[in-house]
């Protein structure tokens, strides 16, 4: 097994690079009219997909069950008076109508399934990790990359302390996405080209691909906003040549 620890990362010769936007205090506008927000909680799809939101600080975030991703949903005005939020690749996920009616949307129901709150749920943190703790996931992320294209993938750690947890989210977060697209008959050839992950914390925030390279750059300060979603990598893997 390879991989490697504080590693410079590489120079840019990215064919596909985007810049993902901060969700940081000054700039987020999450709450909007209190009475079309739901709450924090656990709920439930009328097809049974299950999922917690967590609205207790700046923004808003979601896991669905069975998934160890986070994501960072961010609203936004539709007609109606309704709010959609959207992960940062600019799909619908939610949408809420001004009497707090919830609509969830997902591969499985992309024209939409009803939600109600099941109950209360815990807040979603990120993990935090041992000096040994965080090679070892190093070499299991290596691993389970490896086995889903089957040719080694690298991963490569570029962080200053303190950037442990959004760094530890950023490489679950890219290797689940590798393993998805792994999965997929349609993008099965696009992760095929996958031979290294880096994640640093060097430079603006942004996700690319190039030369077998798979480059992320994150924002610890940001926390689980500061690294991109699983969609925005597939995005990105995928619109490369």
């Amino acid at each position: 097994m390879v991989f490697g620890w504080l590693c410079l990362a590489l120079p840019g010769h990215a064919q596909v690079s985007a810049n993902f936007q901060s969700e940081d205090s000054r700039s987020q506008r999450d709450r909007g009219p209190a009475t079309s927000l739901p709450d924090s909680g656990r709920y439930v799809s009328e097809t049974g997909q299950g999922f917690i939101l967590d609205r207790s600080g700046n923004g808003t975030l979601m896991r669905f069950d069975r998934s160890t991703e986070v994501w960072v949903l961010r609203p936004s005005p539709a007609p109606r008076g309704d709010v959609i939020f959207r992960n940062d690749a600019g799909d619908q996920v939610l949408r809420v109508t001004p009497n707090g009616g919830m609509t969830l949307y997902t591969t499985a129901a992309p024209q939409g399934a009803p939600v109600s709150l099941a109950g209360p749920a815990p807040e979603l943190l990120a993990p935090t990790l041992t000096a040994f703790q965080l090679m070892d996931f190093i070499l299991r992320q290596s691993d389970r990359a490896t086995r889903a294209v089957g040719e080694l993938v690298v991963v490569d750690m570029d962080i200053q302390p303190g950037s442990e947890a959004v760094a530890t989210d950023a490489l679950s977060t890219a290797v689940d996405a590798i393993v998805r697209m792994a999965r997929s008959p349609n993008l099965r050839r696009d992760v095929a080209r996958v031979r290294r992950i880096i994640i640093t914390d060097v430079g603006p925030r942004q996700v690319s691909f190039s030369r077998g390279t798979l480059r992320i750059v994150i924002d610890a300060d940001a926390g689980f906003a500061g690294r991109p979603s699983s969609a925005r990598i597939v995005r990105v893997i995928s619109e490369t040549q």
